[in-house]
């Protein structure tokens, strides 16, 4: 058996599937190592078992770094519109769910099986199972591995981040970069839940499953970050698209603001009903604005007597805060093992933006959610891995 290749990516992922069947277009011989039973994990959980699989509105906006300027490049050269042109190749119906967010129709197998299909006929070859033990320099590199030693002139780094160890993440690429001189960025899970203490969750007992829009926001680094979603009441604490993005902000420690009402005025919908409708009992009327249970919430014992036109001033300050402005510090979050992502990573310092390739070593590249690039929730990190992967593979020597 030949064990030599032109290029060796480890992680068959979303990047490094992509970036393997991109490079053998071009001629070269690859060879996909990943050490789990099975390949793309990640890709048939996602979305619900959808796939979110882009986002026709990406932009370098939706991501977080220690340097925002990084994603820029790489997003350019790739657009959502070019891997879309490729799933309609392969005739995989999909919708469109929320502006701009593409999913698959029928199942994220459809395009796990276009990524494994574009590599067959690519010749690619994939080994799984397969524990790297050591990499080596020579003239390339050397990998050694229980599937025995393969040596190549090119090696790309597509090992993910730290999120839901249960599909098999692991750390094993930043100790890659770490052994060629580059640095991590601390790594935290992002694009997940966050959770509440016992007092807080035995305030909202009996919420759990319940959902509504909202509009949440916290104050970080100076800059007020405010997004618009759905909030979900779970039995650990909040979740939902609204939590999931604010968690890519979000430090420990820092105090969050929801205002369950964002699209009306509660001060003024009371003035209002006082005139026709006094006698009836506040938590009836808020009943009809929100959820039973979030209107149970916000009355509490003390309001939920009270009939409107017994409201005074200090009871609509009152109301009004807790409804447009409850306030609330998280405990924390549910961590990597339910984490769409992981923030944080290589350092990009020593990357090259337009290639993915180390300024530190020749021939090394390194894509995807390894690096310290994180997209917001809808789609943009599957794009990133994309792009990044696109970028990487037409620019192996």
């Amino acid at each position: 058996m030949n064990n030599q290749y032109d290029v060796i990516i480890i992680g068959a992922g979303a990047a490094g599937l992509f970036c393997a069947y991109n490079t053998a277009l071009r001629g070269k011989r690859v060879l996909v190592l990943d050490h789990a039973n099975k390949v793309g994990k990640k890709i048939l959980m996602s979305g619900g078992g959808r796939c979110n699989f882009t986002n026709l509105f990406t932009s370098d906006e939706d991501f977080t770094s220690k340097n925002p300027h990084f994603c820029k490049s790489a997003l350019n050269q790739y657009s959502p519109y070019e891997f879309l042109a490729l799933v309609e190749k392969h005739n995989i119906e999909y919708v469109e769910k929320s502006a701009g967010q593409l999913f698959c129709k029928h199942s994220s197998k459809d395009i796990l099986k276009m990524l494994l299909d574009e590599c067959a006929s690519a010749a690619v070859k994939i080994y799984k199972k397969c524990t790297i033990d050591k990499i080596e320099e020579d003239e390339g590199f050397l990998i050694k591995s229980s599937c025995g030693e393969f040596s190549s002139a090119s090696l790309v780094i597509a090992t993910g981040g730290l999120s839901i160890p249960t599909l098999g993440a692991t750390g094993f690429g930043y100790d890659i970069a770490k052994q060629f001189g580059h640095k991590i960025i601390e790594t935290s899970a992002s694009l997940v839940p966050f959770t509440l203490t016992e007092r807080q969750l035995e305030e909202m007992s009996g919420m759990s499953g319940v959902a509504l829009p909202v509009t949440a926001q916290c104050n970080v680094d100076k800059q007020t970050i405010k997004i618009e979603d759905d909030l979900l009441f779970t039995h650990r604490g909040l979740s939902g698209p609204v939590i999931l993005k604010l968690s890519a902000y979000w430090q420990f420690g820092t105090e969050v603001e929801v205002d369950f009402l964002p699209t009306q005025q509660i001060a003024d919908y009371i003035v209002e009903q006082v005139k026709s409708n006094g006698d009836k009992l506040f938590i009836n009327h808020l009943a009809q604005l929100l959820p039973k249970k979030v209107a149970a919430f916000i009355c509490g014992d003390e309001y939920k007597d009270y009939k409107i036109k017994q409201l005074n001033k200090s009871d609509l300050e009152h109301l009004e805060n807790k409804i447009h402005h409850w306030k609330f510090v998280p405990n924390g979050t549910e961590g990597y093992k339910t984490a769409e992502v992981t923030a944080g990573g290589i350092d990009t310092d020593n990357i090259s933006s337009k290639t993915c390739e180390s300024k530190l070593k020749n021939n090394l590249y390194f894509i995807g959610e390894v690096l310290d690039v994180t997209g917001q929730l809808g789609g943009y990190n599957f794009q990133w891995a994309w792009a990044s992967a696109w970028c990487a593979a037409n620019s192996i020597r």
